[in-house]
C-alpha cells in the first residue's frame, strides 16, 4: 500500500509544481450542447424491460465512506450516524440493496470506500449484516502527507500515524477511487464476475438509491455507443450555488467546481441562469474504462488545492482530486437531469430534523417524501448553533415536529420543543442572549416569529 501512495503522491505533487495559473480558461467555456445533458423522463419513458435481474446482475453498488462525524458533533465513521428510527446512513444502504436483490433474485454486492479515518470503525460494525443477502466488500483510500503551506515539505517527520505525526496525513478526496480501486485488487474481481457499472454516490446522499431507469439506460446501448459514465445532475436553487456544474470545454463535458473559478467569475458562476444544474455526486461508471484508464495512466483529474490551519496553527495544503472531474476522460459521457429527491444529503442537524421527520416515509432504506405534502419541494431549515451537535440536537426535541406544511424554519438560541409540535407556514424562533423559549407541547405555530423568553413552568 506505502508504494502506490507514494506513487500516487509524487504524481500528483509533480502535477500541483506545474500547473501554473487556473486550470480553466473563462473564454473557453461552454454551454453543454442539447443531447449531452438529458432530462430523466426522456429516460425513464423508455419503460424497463421484461428481466430488470439481468441488468441488476452488472451492477455494483459503491458508497464513498470516508467521512467523519466530526461536522455533526460525532465521533467516528459519519455513516454510523442514527438517521431514522435507529437506522444509520449504513444500515439503511444495506436495506435498499437487499430489497432489490430479494425482488429481483440479484446478487448486486455493496463496495465501501473508506479512508484510515473510518475503516478500523466501519469494519467492526460490517459483522452485524453477516446474514443479510448483500455481499459487503471495502477498500481503503490513499493516506497521503499534507504538506507545508510556505516550504511545500511534508509535515510528518515519518511514516508513522501515531501521536504528532496524525495530523500529518489526509485523504486526498474520492477522486482517488479511481486508483485505489484498480490497485485493491477488486475491481478485476468485479469484472471477472460479470459487472460492467458501478453506481457511486456519497453515503450521506439519502437521495441516492440504485435507479433500474438510468441502469436501463447503460447496459442497453448499442457496443459502439457504450456510455462509460453519467453524472446526476439536478436543477440549482438558491441553497446549491455552490455546487459543481457540467460545462462543455474543448469539446468535452467536463466538471467545474467553484474552486476552479477565478476570481472575477465567481458571481458569475454562481448564477442560477447561466449555469442552471449542479452535480448531485451521483455517478454511473463503466468498470472496463477505469481500469483501461487506470492501466493507460489517462486519468488526468484537476487538482484541488484545500488550504488548512493545524491545530498547533500550522498552514498546511491538501492536494485533492474530485470523483466527478473524471468525466472528461471517459466515452460518450452523458449528464441526467433527475428529480430533486434524488439529492437528499444529510450534512447538518437541519437536515437530520427533515429526513427525521413525518415529510419523509421510509420504506425497505428509501426515503420518499410523504404523498401528503403538498409541495413537493423541501422547506428550508436552519437549526442555530445550540443545534450543531447531534446529541443536543436530539435533547431540545422531545419528539419530531409535524413540518408537512412547513415552508421555512428558523431556529437560533436556547430552544426546546415539547411533545406533537406542529410548524407551518414560516416560523422564526428566536431566543436572545440569556433568554430561553420552550414551544409547549401540542403548539401549533403558523406563520409565527416567536422571541424573548418563553418558559411553562410545571407547579
Amino acid at each position: 500500500h506505502m508504494q502506490h501512495n507514494f506513487e500516487g503522491f509524487n504524481n500528483l505533487f509533480h502535477r500541483f509544481l506545474q500547473v501554473k495559473g487556473p486550470s480553466v480558461e473563462w473564454i473557453k467555456i461552454q454551454r453543454p450542447p442539447e443531447d449531452s445533458i438529458q432530462p430523466y423522463d426522456k429516460i425513464a419513458a423508455r419503460g424497463l424491460p421484461d428481466n430488470v435481474a439481468n441488468s441488476l446482475n452488472k451492477l455494483v453498488v459503491v458508497k464513498l465512506n470516508g467521512g467523519l462525524g466530526t461536522s455533526m458533533g460525532c465521533k467516528g465513521p459519519k455513516s454510523l450516524i442514527s438517521v431514522r428510527n435507529e437506522n444509520t446512513f449504513l444500515d439503511l444502504t444495506v436495506q435498499q440493496i437487499e430489497h432489490l436483490n430479494k425482488t429481483y433474485n440479484t446478487d448486486v454486492p455493496l463496495v465501501l470506500m473508506n479512508s484510515f479515518n473510518t475503516d478500523e470503525d466501519t469494519k467492526k460494525i460490517l459483522q452485524k449484516y453477516t446474514h443479510h443477502r448483500v455481499k459487503i466488500h471495502t477498500f481503503n483510500q490513499s493516506r497521503y502527507p499534507r504538506i507545508n503551506k510556505e516550504s511545500l515539505l511534508p509535515v510528518a517527520s515519518n511514516l508513522n500515524m501515531n501521536g504528532q505525526n496524525t495530523d500529518g496525513w489526509y485523504p486526498p478526496g474520492h477522486g482517488d477511487i479511481y486508483a485505489s480501486f484498480y490497485n485493491s485488487g477488486l475491481l478485476d474481481q468485479l469484472i471477472a464476475q460479470g459487472k460492467e457499472y458501478i453506481f457511486v454516490s456519497n453515503i450521506d446522499n439519502l437521495g441516492a438509491t440504485v435507479d433500474l431507469h438510468i441502469l436501463h439506460h447503460l447496459v442497453s446501448q448499442p457496443n459502439g455507443k457504450r456510455c462509460e459514465f453519467v453524472m446526476e445532475v439536478t436543477d440549482k436553487t438558491r441553497a446549491d450555488v455552490k455546487g459543481g456544474t457540467l460545462i462543455q470545454y474543448e469539446g468535452k463535458l467536463r466538471l467545474l467546481e467553484i474552486a476552479q473559478v477565478p476570481k472575477a467569475h465567481v458571481d458569475e458562476f454562481k448564477s442560477v441562469s447561466k449555469f442552471k444544474i449542479f452535480n448531485t455526486n451521483n455517478l454511473w461508471i463503466s468498470l472496463a474504462a477505469i481500469k483501461r484508464l487506470q492501466e493507460q495512466k489517462a486519468m488526468d483529474l484537476e487538482i484541488i488545492v484545500n488550504p488548512k490551519t493545524l491545530d498547533g496553527g500550522q498552514n498546511v495544503i491538501q492536494l485533492e482530486t474530485a470523483v466527478g472531474a473524471a468525466i472528461k476522460c471517459f466515452d460518450n459521457a452523458l449528464g441526467i437531469n433527475v428529480p430533486r429527491s434524488r439529492f437528499l444529503p444529510v450534512k447538518t442537524t437541519s437536515d437530520l430534523l427533515l429526513v427525521m421527520s413525518n415529510l419523509y416515509s421510509l420504506e425497505a432504506g428509501s426515503l420518499t417524501m410523504s404523498p401528503k405534502r403538498e409541495f413537493p419541494t423541501t422547506p428550508h431549515v436552519k437549526l442555530g448553533s445550540s443545534f450543531t451537535k447531534v446529541q443536543e440536537y436530539l435533547t431540545r426535541f422531545e419528539s419530531i415536529p409535524d413540518m408537512l406544511e412547513l415552508d421555512h424554519l428558523t431556529v437560533s438560541g436556547d430552544v426546546t420543543f415539547g411533545k406533537n409540535v406542529s410548524l407551518k407556514g414560516t416560523v422564526i424562533i428566536i431566543a436572545n442572549h440569556g433568554d430561553r423559549i420552550d414551544i409547549p407541547a401540542g403548539s401549533m405555530l403558523e406563520n409565527k416569529i416567536v422571541s424573548g423568553n418563553l418558559r411553562i413552568l410545571d407547579h
